[in-house]
């Protein structure tokens, strides 16, 4: 099987995505819930650290999921809105 350029193969290679978002989730509760010790002057840091990866987490699960729906530019994007909303019988803005 060859590549399609987004270093996947045969299409599967989303797991990566999913995989990077869990270990990013299951290390900021981890850090969240060990609590801070050692010098209150790092506190802030460790904090930052923390919270981003939550952040971190949450934006690679969502890249994992737009690629793997088949979104991967703005007009693919608002063609699938222009989708759903045609589905649910809403009609468009302008």
């Amino acid at each position: 099987m060859e590549g399609n350029g987004n270093n996947t193969v045969g299409g599967g290679g989303y797991w990566w995505w999913a995989a990077a978002s869990g270990v990013q989730i299951a290390w900021g509760i981890y850090s969240f819930r060990k609590g801070y010790s050692g010098d209150s002057r790092l506190m802030p840091l460790k904090a930052f650290g923390v919270a981003s990866l939550f952040v971190g987490a949450t934006a690679t699960a969502t890249v994992g999921t737009l690629r793997a729906s088949g979104i991967h530019s703005v007009k693919d994007a608002i063609e699938a809105g222009a989708s759903i909303r045609s589905g649910l019988g809403v009609k468009g803005r302008g």
